[in-house]
């Protein structure tokens, strides 16, 4: 890629920070109306973020604008501190407990590999959830019985968002890092439960936010009542979110994490009204509505009913499965690298599809080889990406960019799935679950009805696997191993790249 000279944004951006420091130490300016201008910038570059993040070739750009937004966000908090009067010690408080953060966030964020990114970035979305329950908590404690009706909702509405964000996101972690079982929890009367819960959240804030619905019939002053109302939604929210998440199969938990994402936005956009900071609120909403979206759009790729995966599995039967595998006509074809390799030096159209696997083995750099010398052959190389892929959105195409594989010769898969009669061979790279023909042919699997990269439908498969009967994130076996056109090369994915790319080097 070209270089980019990001380094020039420090320009625009200190500026606008040095007149912010001059406004506050020279009184250059009314203090607030220039934090009030910072935090409108702050804004705008975090939406500009977001628009950066969707889309390859902008990504980079993203990326920085979203780093300027959060440090004017913390320039223009600093400056509303200061406006206000806030003491020494405060500013001490804050300093010490953000760089205590910061040095913490950067140590775990720098050992994150690109396999331990999904549950990574589920820890971080408890994190914000139990923020939220704190600062809920101490707004209410710290102003007891001073609190207006708009705020008491906002500190409970943070309190019942950020509870369930705090657990689900936990139960995500622990699928993701293989902790826990990867399937669906299903216990009696399942909806019946969630909907208990909710009634009950319901009903403590109504009596929280109104005493004297509860007061009469329970005999207790306002205080205790509105008290034991956010301590039992503190409760019953953490609770149902471990539950809600708990009931929700591996194979969505991609679509978990854009919910988790969706409700640690609205958890800060309900910090932005209790505390009264437009700003929390405006970067909330931004986070809040684009989960909610990004969730849409893969519920729709993965053909799983939204409300249902909100709810928690809500509507759906869990597959019962036996403990004695499915038999599969046909025998499963064992390939050697040199034959892998006559294939493809054969082949004019040629699609590569990427997988978890992938990013386990850490094979992107010599499969980007691979595909460089095959075009430099005058072969068509693509690459076809599932929306799901790897476990959460988008990670295997920062694997690809890493591996500076070319923006226009990846494709998602509906972009690719109609064409592949036309491809000559398919090479599957760590992936399982994400090409099975199960998905269109066998009502008793899990994934049945989601779509999948049709790669059975090219004229050659060749299937990288670790070992035979290694299964995917679902725990089941693949029935394209065992279709006449595909072939399996067996061991680990960078060591069988790198003997591909050596053999393709050398002819």
């Amino acid at each position: 890629d070209p270089k980019d000279f990001f380094e020039l944004y420090s320009i625009p951006a200190g500026i606008l920070l040095a007149g912010l420091a001059a406004s506050a130490v020279l009184g250059l300016g009314d203090l607030s109306n220039v934090s009030g201008s910072v935090a409108i910038a702050s804004s705008i570059c975090c939406i500009a973020a977001i628009a950066g993040l969707a889309n390859q070739e902008t990504a980079r750009t993203g990326n920085v604008l979203g780093m300027a937004g959060v440090a004017f966000g913390l320039a223009a908090t600093t400056a509303d501190m200061a406006g206000v009067g806030a003491s020494a010690s405060a500013f001490q408080q804050v300093g010490l407990l953000g760089g205590i953060g910061s040095g913490i966030g950067a140590v775990l964020a720098s050992g994150v590999g690109p396999t331990e990114l999904p549950q990574t970035v589920a820890a971080f979305h408890s994190l914000v959830g139990i923020a939220a329950m704190a600062g809920a908590a101490g707004e209410y404690f710290g102003n007891v019985g001073t609190l207006d009706l708009g705020t008491l909702t906002a500190v409970y509405l943070a309190i019942f968002i950020g509870g369930i964000t705090a657990t689900g996101s936990m139960v995500a972690y622990g699928k993701l890092a293989g902790m826990l079982s990867s399937k669906a929890l299903s216990l009696p009367g399942r909806d019946a439960l969630n909907l208990s819960m909710i009634s009950i959240c319901a009903l403590g804030m109504a009596s929280f936010l109104n005493p004297s619905l509860g007061g009469e019939i329970l005999s207790v002053d306002p205080e205790t009542l509105r008290l034991g109302s956010l301590a039992t939604a503190a409760g019953v929210s953490s609770i149902l979110g471990l539950h809600l998440t708990a009931s929700i199969g591996g194979a969505d938990m991609p679509v978990v994490i854009t919910v988790l994402n969706s409700y640690s936005g609205w958890a800060l956009c309900a910090e932005g009204f209790m505390l009264g900071d437009p700003l929390l609120a405006q970067v909330g909403a931004l986070i809040g509505f684009s989960g909610a979206i990004l969730t849409w759009i893969m519920c729709e790729a993965m053909g799983r009913n939204i409300v249902s995966v909100i709810l928690g599995g809500a509507g759906t039967t869990q597959v019962v499965s036996s403990d004695s595998k499915t038999e599969y006509e046909g025998e499963i074809t064992i390939a050697t690298v040199d034959n892998v390799v006559e294939t493809l030096l054969e082949a004019k159209n040629i699609m590569i599809v990427p997988g978890y696997g992938l990013a386990v083995a850490q094979a992107q750099f010599a499969v980007a080889d691979i595909a460089k010398r095959l075009k430099a052959m005058g072969k068509n190389v693509r690459f076809g990406i599932h929306p799901v892929a790897g476990r959460m959105p988008g990670q295997l195409n920062v694997l690809l960019a890493e591996a500076s594989v070319p923006y226009d010769i990846v494709f998602e898969m509906e972009e690719v799935n109609e064409d592949f009669e036309n491809v000559d061979v398919t090479l599957v790279i760590g992936a399982s679950d994400t090409v099975s023909s199960a998905a269109e042919d066998d009502p008793n699997c899990s994934i049945y009805g989601m779509p999948v990269l049709r790669v059975w439908k090219s004229g050659q498969v060749f299937v990288l696997k670790r070992t035979i009967g290694n299964t995917g994130y679902t725990g089941m076996e693949n029935p394209i191993l065992y279709k006449d056109n595909a072939e399996v090369l067996l061991g680990d994915a960078h060591d069988s790249c790198e003997a591909i790319r050596t053999a393709i080097n050398m002819n």
